[in-house]
């Protein structure tokens, strides 16, 4: 793989209904294998493919960032993320187990927690090798197969993973990948053996696979956008706060769902904040991905940057001053000369109803408005059609508790921001989807519960 900005990388067929419905069969059979294994074997398997992933973390990280765009020192979080995920799953498949229930009369019963069966993951091109690794572990640790489709995008890293599962040891189909886009997302979600759809990506996107799976009867994950409110109060440590902000705002060009781009802060501090973020965000180095001290990548592609670059332009149209950045940035080095590189944007004087403070932008575009009281930010944090995340920066623990008991929403930070520890449940509220991905709440999204009643005399009968 070599980084060439603007031109292909590679060209995968898609699949079609035919290579699905193989890549389902394939995973079904697996299933019957898997699904009969103890869960220490299970994961004694898992545990072998994050050794894998951890021994060969520089080479993963960088085919993610010629894969997506972002920086290396990114990429390889992402990569130490992806094998603690299936080293955290790994440890609880041998744990899993249903309860004991004595009844009257020496009679008992028990519940047995059971697989899905195949189970279909759909991925987003901001986070390719992550988000499998966020879907395949707690999938797997239960006892599932997986087809995973990632994002047309982003094919290559997955197909990685695919490859270290099967090295070590998982029965051969087990994770299956498929290329494609709508059309092979279609026949993933429509296939009658597909007992399960997760999926991260748009509310338009998701709706839609929500309607599908709903003919199919079928269990949905849906981790979708958001348009975050992150909540400065003028007791906060000021530093902490504005770094902070660039976390929430500028890690992976912008391109991440969570990202706490409604930036409230204090009036009384606005003016020291705004200053200390722009000279901090006009710090922010560009450029090749793959060199070490480039700390923001290129977008994910062509028409994307042109619709962040729109947003920009509608904002000012609408009233809002451009701080620093929002152009696009041209690379010294001729050979990044096609990137699809922009500066880091910072937006002043912004309202609550302008579209660049309602809509999700997914780009390195962060709007600052000014509050007066808790009271206000806290209806105005939370008068939003989404709900994936929130955060607050205060140095009174007692009001962040309170404010972040009072945000819809399924993610919260207190004086962090994009910290996304694999033992802690990911989701959203509202229109930001539903179903949790990590910790053990993911558990109970691939699994289901058999309840057993065992009668140790005779049947009570009415007739």
């Amino acid at each position: 793989f070599k980084m060439c900005p603007g031109r292909v990388l590679c060209k995968l067929p898609c699949s079609g209904e035919k290579e699905v419905d193989l890549a389902v069969q394939s995973a079904k059979a697996a299933f019957k294998i898997w699904s009969q294994m103890s869960g220490m074997e299970r994961c004694r398997v898992m545990l072998e493919a994050a050794r894998i992933i951890r021994e060969q973390r520089e080479e993963i990280a960088t085919m993610e960032t010629i894969n997506n765009g972002k920086s290396i020192f990114e990429a390889r979080v992402d990569i130490d993320i992806s094998w603690q995920c299936l080293e955290y799953y790994a440890g609880l498949a041998g744990s899993l187990a249903g309860e004991h229930i004595q009844l009257p009369g020496g009679s008992f019963g028990y519940t047995r927690r059971e697989p899905l069966g195949v189970c279909v993951g759909i991925g987003a091109w901001n986070y390719p090798f992550q988000i499998a690794c966020w879907k395949s572990g707690p999938a797997l640790a239960c006892g599932n197969a997986m087809v995973f489709k990632p994002s047309p995008f982003t094919p290559i890293s997955v197909v990685r993973l695919a490859e270290i599962f099967t090295e070590a040891g998982v029965p051969k189909g087990l994770f299956n990948v498929v290329q494609g886009g709508a059309a092979t997302g279609q026949f993933l979600c429509q296939h009658p053996d597909v007992a399960k759809i997760s999926f991260t990506g748009s509310v338009p996107t998701g709706m839609k696979i929500m309607e599908m799976a709903a003919k199919g009867i079928k269990p949905v994950t849906l981790e979708l956008g958001g348009k975050s409110p992150l909540i400065i109060f003028s007791d906060s440590d000021l530093d902490n706060a504005v770094k902070g902000a660039l976390m929430a705002n500028f890690l992976t060009q912008g391109e991440v769902c969570c990202n706490g781009t409604r930036v409230f802060v204090e009036r009384k501090i606005l003016d020291t904040f705004t200053k200390e973020v722009v000279k901090c965000t006009q710090k922010i180095k560009i450029g090749d991905p793959l060199l070490e001290d480039t700390r923001m990548g290129a977008l994910i592609n062509r028409p994307h940057l042109n619709r962040v670059q729109g947003f920009i332009k509608q904002a000012k149209e609408q009233g809002a001053e451009v701080l620093c950045g929002g152009d696009l940035y041209v690379p010294d080095d001729p050979k990044l000369k096609n990137g699809y590189y922009m500066r880091p944007c910072v937006l002043g004087n912004c309202k609550d109803d302008m579209t660049c403070v309602k809509e999700e932008i997914f780009g390195p575009v962060m709007a600052i408005l000014p509050f007066d009281t808790e009271e206000e930010v806290v209806e105005r944090a939370n008068a939003t059609k989404f709900g994936l995340a929130g955060g607050v920066f205060t140095r009174d623990i007692q009001k962040a508790h309170r404010v972040v008991a009072a945000l819809k929403a399924g993610m919260c930070f207190i004086n962090n921001y994009n910290v996304s520890p694999v033992e802690l449940p990911f989701g959203g509220y509202k229109s930001s989807g539903f179903g949790r991905e990590n910790g053990r709440a993911a558990i109970e999204y691939y699994s289901q519960l058999k309840t057993v009643c065992v009668e140790m005399g005779d049947v009570d009968s009415v007739f």
